[in-house]
């Protein structure tokens, strides 16, 4: 049975399940009805992390224009336009047996492409969620509701995986952001330029 995560809490996820290999990492939102003329095109991401809390490159990031590390361990099932349909909108995979030494942490977000042109920001999204499944058995792990605490944010960091005693743990974080995928990008160390 899944744990439901509330913003800030920690659990841990291979001390006690040391047979998890490897995640199926689903996000999935709705959006408010409101007439704005335009899909809203959410896009999740992973910034794969070093000690230092940066990407070590820019192939440490990966999105819909870099769907797969070159390590093998992270990769993203693609990008979905709209948001429309029952479950997961974007899922991501990870092998954590792949994730190289030096990577600590792997941060998932969210952003809404082409947000300021089209007008629009989280306060407008409803429903967002982050969650882990066992990609063997099928089971959902763990269940963050990020809940409505966003208005004039246009990108959302859900929640990190990382190392701690050579185990893996997951952090429900939650916390919004100004200035989309550029303002996560710089915040992680990757010039969009």
């Amino acid at each position: 049975m899944a744990i439901n995560l509330m913003k800030g809490q920690k659990v841990d996820l291979t001390k006690s399940n040391p047979s998890l290999k490897s995640i199926m990492v689903g996000l999935g939102w709705d959006v408010n009805v409101f007439d704005g003329g335009a899909d809203f095109d959410l896009d999740a991401c992973a910034f794969l992390l070093d000690a230092s809390g940066k990407c070590p490159t820019e192939k440490d990031f990966i999105f819909y224009s870099n769907l797969t590390h070159s390590s093998g361990a992270v990769q993203h099932m693609g990008d979905n336009l709209t948001g429309e349909g029952e479950g997961d909108d974007e899922q991501i995979l990870v092998d954590l047996t792949k994730v190289p030494a030096n990577i600590e942490k792997i941060a998932f977000t969210v952003t809404i492409y082409d947000a300021d042109a089209r007008r629009q920001n989280f306060g407008q999204v409803s429903n967002s969620y982050i969650r882990i499944v066992d990609e063997q058995t099928g089971s959902e792990i763990i269940h963050y509701d990020l809940g409505e605490d966003f208005s004039i944010e246009t990108a959302i960091v859900v929640g990190e995986l990382y190392k701690y005693n050579g185990n893996w743990k997951f952090n429900a974080i939650g916390s919004g952001f100004r200035g989309g995928l550029a303002a996560l990008c710089a915040n992680y160390g990757i010039d969009v330029a």
